[in-house]
Order: structure tokens, then sequence, then C-alpha cells
């Protein structure tokens, strides 16, 4: 029997309501998310504080440790956040075509929310406030399944946004909580179909395998971010080494940080070892293949596994490459289809690797780190979807809608 059933046809009662909330109601209840999130700032972290404290005692990695940390700073941050999805324009009742048709039908499309998500996502509790503010924003009922790393800190969030859902008379239920982490509540999230209109799973590549394979529910696919960099031989060298050095370093444990490095080898003596001093000076493991370390003797050996790898961690695989083309080659082999860049001053390799890759996102001289929905625009984002039907890239609020069509006619009949 599936446990979720009840909350879930509560999650689907309350998205009949949120459907036809107007923007200034979606505003007023994120304003006060905002405002709470400042006001309950010291309660939020003594709840984060037992899951960091649960955390090392199950010995979690640094990488890990940092993902789930909630700060004074991280949650202003969070804040900011949902103030600036507050402020981006409601993608719910929007005209998107009109058309009239010669028997003298008019058609237009609208824009809708999908209904009911499911987001299954790991040890990120600033996630928890991403999603459900967008879900709101779009006027979509969000039903959550977080990690249970940030159990506590999760249920203080979703409390503190169910008060403020309360308080300008909407449904609590339009943002819910599992909080039973078994494998069983995952997979009964996966199962409720005809309640839950499209399941997102954000975390590592083991937990989106899991749900792209059990799910029966519609699956909108983030990806794991095997990323890449390939740094060519026609390059600016100080501007390619403060790319590659902010792609690993700036956040290691997120999606968009790089694992490898590719690096022409008509370049790569002046500048592999300028690279590995401003990567070790930042306590970078470098990782390189037979070629690096006849150049840099000290680099630890580059396996066919780290080629494979998302470290989520001060990690980075380098490889010296012949040719473009076999740079190419490689990022197509062990590519999860995240973000890719090219750092180069001829704009033929540049269109040329953004024509025969295929990844969500591909740069030209700028760090990956960028995949992101503030970044874009988006004001924030659920995930990065790597897959290519209905979305790619990070989704926003647009990418957590629909359309319906409206049909007005004066007796017509076929």
């Amino acid at each position: 029997m599936n446990t979720l059933i009840p909350l879930a046809e509560q999650a689907r009662q309350a998205s009949f309501i949120l459907a036809n909330a107007s923007t200034q109601q979606k505003n007023k209840v994120l304003h006060c998310i905002a405002d709470k999130l400042i006001q309950q700032t010291h309660t939020i972290i003594l709840a984060n504080q037992q899951d960091l404290e649960n955390a090392k005692q199950n010995a979690m990695s640094n990488a890990m440790i940092d993902r789930l940390t909630l700060t004074k700073e991280r949650i202003e941050s969070m804040a900011q956040a949902v103030l600036e999805i507050e402020l981006l324009s409601d993608p719910i009742g929007q005209l998107l075509d009109s058309t009239l048709r010669p028997n003298g039908l008019k058609i237009d499309k609208i824009s809708v929310p999908l209904g009911v998500l499911g987001f299954i996502y790991e040890a990120r509790p600033n996630v928890t406030i991403e999603a459900a503010s967008l879900c709101i924003k779009s006027s979509n009922v969000v039903i959550l399944r977080g990690g249970k790393e940030a159990l506590q800190s999760n249920c203080c969030l979703v409390e503190l946004m169910r008060e403020a859902l309360r308080e300008h008379d909407l449904p609590e239920d339009c943002i819910q909580l599992i909080t039973d982490t078994r494998r069983t509540s995952a997979v009964d999230l996966m199962t409720c179909t005809g309640y839950i209109d499209a399941l997102i799973p954000r975390g590592g590549k083991n937990l989106i395998q899991s749900v792209i394979q059990n799910s029966k529910v519609p699956v909108i696919e983030t990806g794991a971010g095997n990323c890449h960099i390939y740094v060519d031989e026609f390059v600016n060298i100080a501007q390619a080494i403060s790319i590659c050095v902010n792609a690993k370093v700036s956040r290691p444990a997120v999606c968009n940080s790089v694992e490898t490095i590719l690096i022409h080898k008509n370049i790569a003596e002046q500048f592999l070892p300028a690279l590995v001093n401003e990567l070790v000076i930042n306590h970078v493991d470098v990782r390189g293949c037979p070629q690096c370390k006849q150049l840099v003797p000290t680099l630890s050996c580059a396996t066919e596994e780290d080629y494979e790898t998302e470290y989520n961690d001060l990690i980075v695989a380098i490889k010296i490459v012949d040719t473009i083309d076999e740079a190419i080659q490689h990022i197509r082999r062990y590519t999860t289809h995240h973000s890719e860049a090219i750092l180069t001053t001829m704009d033929e390799h540049a269109k040329q690797f953004t024509s025969q890759l295929d990844s969500a996102v591909i740069y030209v001289n700028a760090s990956t780190r960028f995949t992101d929905g503030n970044e874009f625009g988006f004001g924030s984002e659920i995930g990065i979807s790597t897959q290519k039907l209905h979305v790619r890239g990070p989704i926003g609020l647009r990418e957590i809608t629909s359309y319906k069509y409206i049909i007005t006619g004066d007796g017509q009949i076929r």
C-alpha cells in the first residue's frame, strides 16, 4: 500500500486553489517567507546544528557538510533569493499565442502550472526554500522529500513556509515535507500516479538513476555534473588559469564545478605547471595523465575512474590532448550532458566546440560555475535538467509550467 496517498490527495486538492491564486497573494506569501527567514535565523541555525552533529558522527565528507551548513549569511542569501523570485513576472495566465481560424474560432494558448510536483533531493536545505518558492510563484504545489542528513533543518524551514501560507489564506498543504526518510517513502512518491504530475530528482548520480529507473510518475531528469573545460592551444593563459581555478575551487561540492580539464599539447608545457601551482595553493588534489606527470612529476596518476567521476570535492583530473577533436571525443565519452567550456581565442574552434557537443550548457571563455538559475536571470532554480524533453538547463519558473488551449466560438459545429 502506498502510504503517501492521503498526503498526495491533500496536495491535489490544494493545487486547485493555488492555481487560481492571484499574483499579489502569491507575492505576499513569498515576502512573508523572506521576513520569517530573517526573523527565525537563530531557530533555523539551531535545527541545522542538530543535522551537522549527526553528519559528523556519520563521517559525512567535508563537501557534503558544506552543502548542509546554514549560516547567518547563507540564510540572508536565501531570503534575498525569495525576494528576487517575488519580483519576477508571474508565469501563470500568460497569453502565449492566439489564432483566429477561418471558421471564426478563436484559439488562445494560456500558461498554466504543472500541478503537483514531487521533489527528491539530498543534503542542501537551501534548496528546500528555493524549490518551494519557485513552486509558489508558478502556482505549483510541491511535495518535498529531502535526505535524512537535513531532516531537522528541512522541518524547520517547511513549517516556516506553511505558516506564511496560512497567514495569507492559502492552504498550508501547498508545501508538504515527507519526514519519513526511509527508501520506502521515496518509492511511494515515485508511484503516486494520478496525484503527482512530475517528479524532479536533485542530487548525486545514484539518486537520479534510481528515480529514473523506478518512477512511474513522469520525471524531469536533473543530471550529475561531470563537467569539462578544454584549454585550446590558442588561449589567453592568465585568463584560462583564472577560469579553471574558479570552476574547481569556488564551490567544489556543486554540480557545475569542473571535474576534468583537457589541455592542448602545444600549450601544456607553459600552461600546466602554472595551473597546477594555483590549484595546489587552493588545496586541490590534482590527478594527471602520463604526459602531465612528465611535466609535473608530483601529480597523482589519473585513472579511467577519475574521468568518469563527479567528485563534488577539491579533486580534478587533467589530461593532455593532441587536438580539439580529441578533446571533443573525450567529452562525448564521459559527459553527463551538464556543462562544458572551451577557452580559446579562435572563433573557429569555439564554433566547432559549441556545435559538436550536446550538453545543456556550453561556454566559451567563461567558468562552468555560471550554470545556475540565478545567474541566468531566472531568480533561482529547482535543478539543472540534462534531458531534452520539456526543459533543458536551469529549471526556473517558466520551466515548471505547461499550457492549455481556450477555444472561443459562436455556435460553430464540425
